[in-house]
């Protein structure tokens, strides 16, 4: 036993072994299910797999009338109502008895039994119609030790329980005589074929390597047995539990083929396949079922009905008439039939699962040779993997005799020599590689990894760790399946230690909870936060723009609000973050002699020019999407590259304030109805509509095209609102964004021409760019040239509310001119010098346009996203959680170009329904109980019925579908609609 101080080291030890956190998850949790799985990865994968199976069943299982025409496909729900007889039950069956036989190589003399049950039934139905105990002369030879020897002991039950049941069938039998049966001294050997002959041995009975699976015979074996059999292949067999042996025969491809052939094999299939209900399926050699016969003639035990596989020929007579397999269940490869069917009723639908999981099978991982091949790759890859790691080691030491369907393992501890302190390990490891997770004697909880499900060896087996790891598995998951193992095993050793130290009343603090954030920031500092822009548009008692509701939420977050520069800073309250609001600051003799020096730690601005020489050591966030007016640089300028600080934006905040207002642009000139016009006539009496409302025809928006260049934020809205008004929309952006594009109904356009051609109505949202410090111009400067302006339809209407320098003035100039650009309305940046008058920024190329181009022009001074007083708000909450993570816990969110050295990114971050639907919007859906629940009904009830109507082709049967289910479904679409806009799940990924 462990003293303290050797338990804290062990502890200590573990804990460094681990900290770098548990170590990647395999694909599926499930490592107990057979050899053959359905492969899906998680829930999601899962029940898009029962959705293709529906498919599939539709597409494969037809209705026929009685002239031969085919009317439809039967559907999922009409084959699982107790469809057990006639078609399409039977062929149901067929179908999956010719999968099995094709797809594991079974040859065509050989025929297969399939009856209720799992892998003990299938075991019986071959031993109990194989073996006689009438026949003196039949002995048998059973490769695991003689139940309750002592080589017994270390296989635990499930093996004794296989030669228990030949003990027993001898024993109660009248002829019956144990002595026949010969157990081998060890598990899993076969003997040679000189030896099987020399014991008068007739039949052999492979069930020791089976059973844990973890073994496997060697080549050399295997030819011995085969020696043996051709030796007298009328009288001697072999039958073998295969469940692990099908896909995972790790030899000669020319051996397997040679055991398929000549030798019988069961197994439990529906289990290993998955589906709703259990099934063996048997395969026996023609001399096998000639035994079967003759076993009939004189048999010496009752054989339950739903087992026999040699039923009465005539059914009338079941005890007189003679009995056969050719009247047995199976399914006859030669003739590709079945003879007979399930005794018994059965899950036609079950059946259907395990054709189509094979199938799924063969597409995923290829033949049955692939699969044998791909079994022994991964029964290297664990025999790798143990030997660079000491902590473990493989229960079957010879390597050749190392199954290739299951791997048992066993834990090498010098640290723990107690036994019972290793078993309590042991079980708490498997605690946590499922879903209970484990609790320290100090409340601390490690929740499960949910990593390896099943992992458990069977009572008895010398091994601490069981798993299925064949060629259906990557070997990736393999590999992540033995570190989950390890890790496990080391994190439930320092909790079953705590609890041996606790005895001695030694405990431990527990750690901070995880996802809980360690602050980074120094205590004995204050802060200071530089806001250069206005945080309130609606103005107060004051008449100036309010900041009230900004300044509640940084106090609310801890932080301090002044109003007015940075005073004193050694009289700040330390440890607190100061934000010193300065909204007039415009110009750079302005900003820079309170930034040059770095005397703010970090920046909140918005519309304002900061230049490069100001200096903010922590960061900045831009209230908006574009960054190009960022210049500072210490986090690289506009681009965000090189810097030592990170920028950062608030993509999506007035997005839909500017698409509001790039529609007004468009609503003002279209549809072309001279409003002012009728207003005045109306309202001076001057108008008769019978005689005059022809005079003034107009076109509706529904119908035109508009051209959106750009598929960030504000392009999209804009997009959105135009289909809202029934236009039809192309939009212009990067190639990796046409899936998404198509997926929202748009029309994908790979280049801005491409888009402008035909279109009525260009709005443009690309920003400027990235910007080249050598020419100092941005790459998206002039886009909307003349080639764009050209390819528009005559009369049509540009609407720029991005970026001055995005549209060639030049070429606008000219369009106007022309007539092909009827109205153009330009949001751009203006402004003046206080003290000279001087005129600036990107609107100034466009006001010589307003004077020769007279009603045809509109300017705004860049206010279509900043007179949102919500938007702007919204925004200024938004950059002060970004710039207290930053400095607080160095968690830079919505970065734009590098993330610094010791900094971590939080991803991004927009409103619901506003850019991509990202992760975290997907898990703060998760969280919204009620409403996800409705969804999923939503959805469910939309699945059901389409689903529905898609698979009935019978025009009466749709037609009573149609009639009961329209109002759900025209309900339920438009609740899922709106369900996903509030949850935020609306758009591209």
């Amino acid at each position: 036993m462990m003293n303290i101080a050797q338990m804290q080291e062990q502890r200590l030890e573990a804990i460094r072994l681990t900290g770098a956190g548990a170590p990647g998850l395999p694909s599926n949790p499930f490592f107990g299910v057979g050899p053959i799985t359905d492969a899906t990865t998680d829930e999601v994968d899962s029940r898009l797999r029962r959705i293709a199976f529906d498919t599939w069943i539709e597409k494969t299982y037809r209705k026929f009338d009685d002239r031969g025409n085919d009317i439809g496909g039967f559907t999922t729900a009409e084959i699982s109502r107790s469809m057990h007889r006639g078609y399409p039950a039977d062929k149901i069956l067929a179908d999956m008895m010719r999968a099995i036989h094709s797809y594991f190589g079974f040859p065509g003399t050989n025929r297969m039994a399939v009856g209720l049950g799992g892998g003990h039934s299938g075991y019986t139905v071959c031993v109990q119609h194989l073996l006689n105990a009438n026949d003196a002369s039949q002995r048998v030879y059973v490769d695991t030790p003689a139940p309750e020897s002592d080589h017994s002991r270390a296989a635990g039950f499930f093996r004794q329980s296989w030669a228990t049941q030949l003990i027993e069938m001898h024993r109660f039998a009248r002829e019956g005589n144990e002595n026949r049966i010969n157990f081998a001294a060890t598990e899993g050997v076969i003997p040679t074929a000189d030896e099987l002959s020399a014991l008068g041995i007739a039949i052999f009975v492979g069930v020791g390597h089976e059973t844990t699976g973890a073994n496997a015979y060697t080549s050399g074996e295997i030819r011995e047995l085969l020696r043996w059999l051709d030796g007298d292949p009328a009288n001697r067999h072999a039958v073998f539990d295969a469940t692990s042996m099908l896909g995972a025969m790790p030899w000669e491809p020319e051996l397997v083929e040679a055991v398929m052939a000549k030798c019988c094999l069961f197994m439990p299939f529906q289990k290993a396949i998955g589906g709703i209900s259990g099934y063996f399926v048997a395969s026996f050699t023609p001399h096998a079922l000639a035994l079967i016969e003759r076993n009939q003639e004189n048999p010496s035990w009752a054989i339950p009905r739903q087992l026999k596989i040699a039923p009465p020929v005539d059914p009338r007579q079941p005890f007189s008439a003679r009995r056969s397999v050719d009247a047995g269940p199976f399914y006859d490869a030669a003739e590709d039939r079945m003879l007979g069917g399930v005794i018994n009723t059965y899950s036609a639908l079950a059946f259907a699962e395990t054709t189509f999981g094979l199938l799924q099978s063969e597409a995923r991982v290829g033949s049955i040779v692939n699969l044998n091949r791909r079994s022994a790759a991964n029964r290297d890859v664990i025999d790798q993997w143990v030997k660079t790691h000491p902590l473990f080691s493989l229960t079957v030491t010879d390597a050749e005799r190392r199954g290739a369907a299951v791997t048992l393992l066993k834990v090498e501890d010098a640290g723990i020599t107690d036994p019972g302190i290793h078993a309590r390990i042991i079980a708490r490891s498997k605690q946590l590689l499922g879903y209970e997770g484990i609790t320290h004697p100090n409340g601390e909880y490690e929740p499960g990894l949910d990593a390896a499900r099943y992992v458990n060896a069977f009572p008895g087996t010398p091994g601490d760790y069981r798993a299925w790891v064949g060629g259906i598995r990557e070997p990736e998951d393999v590999v992540a399946l033995l570190e989950n193992l390890q890790y496990a095993y080391l994190r439930a050793k320092v909790v079953v230690l705590e609890e041996e130290l606790a005895k001695s009343s030694v405990t431990f603090e527990a750690a901070a909870r995880a996802g809980e954030a360690v602050r980074k920031d120094d205590p004995s500092r204050a802060y200071t936060v530089l806001i250069a822009d206005m945080v309130g548009l609606r103005f107060g008692a004051d008449g100036r723009p309010d900041h009230g509701e900004v300044k509640a939420y940084i106090e609310e977050k801890g932080g301090v609000f002044h109003l007015g520069p940075l005073g004193d800073r050694e009289g700040l309250e330390k440890g607190r973050i100061h934000f010193f609001y300065q909204p007039d600051l415009s110009t750079e003799a302005e900003i820079l002699p309170q930034t040059d020096r770095g005397q703010y730690d970090a920046l909140i601005a918005a519309a304002t020019f900061i230049p490069k020489a100001s200096v903010f050591p922590l960061g900045g966030v831009r209230i908006g999407a574009g960054t190009g007016n960022m210049g500072s640089a210490s986090w690289g300028g506009g681009n965000g590259e090189g810097g030592v600080a990170p920028l950062m934006n608030t993509p999506g905040i007035n997005s839909r304030a500017t698409a509001q207002m790039a529609m007004k642009a468009v609503l003002k000139v279209l549809p072309d109805l001279p409003v002012a016009t009728l207003h005045r006539m109306v309202a001076e009496g001057d108008f008769d509509t019978g005689r005059q409302l022809k005079d003034f025809p107009t076109a509706k928006l529904e119908g035109r095209k508009m051209a959106v260049l750009g598929y960030g934020n504000i392009g999209r809205e804009v997009a959105r609102l135009a289909k809202a008004f029934g236009m039809k929309v192309a939009i212009y952006a990067r190639e990796h964004h046409k899936r998404w594009i198509e997926a929202e109904g748009f029309e994908y356009a790979a280049t801005p021409v491409a888009a402008a051609t035909g279109a009525d109505v260009l709005s443009v949202h690309i920003g400027l760019g990235r910007l080249d410090p050598e020419t100092g111009a941005y790459s998206n400067a002039a886009t909307v040239d003349a080639s764009v302006l050209g390819a528009m339809n005559e009369g049509a209407v540009l609407v720029n509310y991005d970026r001055g320098e995005v549209v060639d003035v030049a070429a606008l100039d000219a369009a106007l001119a022309s007539g092909r650009i009827a109205h153009a309305a330009i949001d751009a940046d203006l402004f003046k010098d206080a003290a000279t008058g001087k005129l600036s920024g990107p609107m100034l190329p466009y006001l010589p346009l307003e004077e020769r181009h007279k009603g045809k022009l509109e300017l705004l001074p860049h206010a279509a996203a900043d007179t949102d007083h919500p938007s702007r708000v919204a925004g200024a909450r938004q950059a002060v959680d970004q710039i207290m993570d930053v400095i607080r816990i160095k968690s830079v969110t919505n970065l734009k170009g590098d993330l610094p050295e010791g900094y971590v990114s939080a991803g991004s971050r927009t409103p619901a329904g506003i850019g991509k639907v990202t992760k975290q919007v997907a898990a703060t859906a998760a969280e919204k109980a009620d409403l996800l629940d409705e969804l999923r009904q939503a959805s469910e009830n939309l699945a059901a019925i389409v689903g529905a109507l898609s698979a009935v082709s019978d025009p009466g049967h749709r037609e009573r579908i149609v009639d009961r289910y329209t109002g759900l479904l025209a309900e339920s679409a438009d609740r899922q609609r709106a369900l996903l806009d509030q949850l935020g799940l609306y758009g591209p990924a």
